[in-house]
């Protein structure tokens, strides 16, 4: 491959990016025709189709056999993934992925202050229940933390802050147990998710989001 062709290929994502725009395409919307878009930017069909094909691994749109190709909903975390997994590969950035990892997760936080129902504030309640019988029988409650977190930030009722959470930690799962079997670390934490709860049930922005970061802190994720 010559050094000129990546800089075609991106340029003609660009330029699909702009009709969409100009279309005012959103999800679920179909894309023009291949031979359409490549009379509209000049250029040849296969480019177009390599252009196509690679949006589609990055699972931003999708093909339908006899129907055409269309843009997906804002679902999927793939991308975020591919490039978290090219970026993680020293201590730096692992570092840095945790400390975004608190950034993501304190605003989804001030967002869900003002977004959670009580639906949700009662779910977190239930996961610390969860949490405390699990270590009571000698268990890591490692999926109720997780889904503890997780539930407050799907309340944020954010799907790009949601998906980039997601991503953020799944490539810090095993920072997660390794933080809980710390000695003192598991009712410190059961308890700090019992701040963090009384916090949101009370309607109190401020204590909670000061309780997240303590929490956070302590975790050392």
């Amino acid at each position: 491959m010559s050094s000129g062709q990546p800089k075609v290929y991106v340029e003609i994502i660009k330029k699909i990016n702009q009709i969409i725009q100009h279309d005012q395409l959103t999800s679920g919307d179909k894309l023009p025709s291949e031979r359409e878009l490549s009379d509209r930017l000049d250029v040849g069909r296969s480019s177009v189709r390599e252009a196509l094909r690679a949006l589609e691994l990055l699972d931003l749109i999708e093909t339908r056999r006899g129907e055409g190709t269309f843009i997906k909903p804002a679902g999927s975390f793939q991308l975020i993934d591919i490039i978290l997994s090219f970026l993680l590969k020293s201590e730096s950035a692992k570092q840095d992925l945790s400390e975004t990892r608190r950034i993501v997760e304190v605003e989804a936080l001030r967002l869900a202050c003002e977004r959670m129902d009580e639906e949700a504030i009662e779910r977190l309640n239930s996961l610390i229940n969860e949490a405390k019988e699990e270590w009571a029988h000698g268990d890591l409650p490692v999926e109720e933390d997780y889904l503890f977190h997780k539930t407050i930030v799907a309340s944020c009722q954010n799907q790009l802050l949601l998906n980039l959470w997601m991503a953020l930690v799944e490539y810090n799962k095993v920072a997660i147990e390794q933080s809980l079997k710390r000695a003192g670390r598991m009712s410190a934490s059961i308890a700090e998710h019992e701040e963090i709860y009384q916090a949101l049930k009370g309607r109190d922005s401020e204590a909670a989001i000061a309780a997240m970061k303590r929490h956070l802190q302590n975790s050392r994720f």
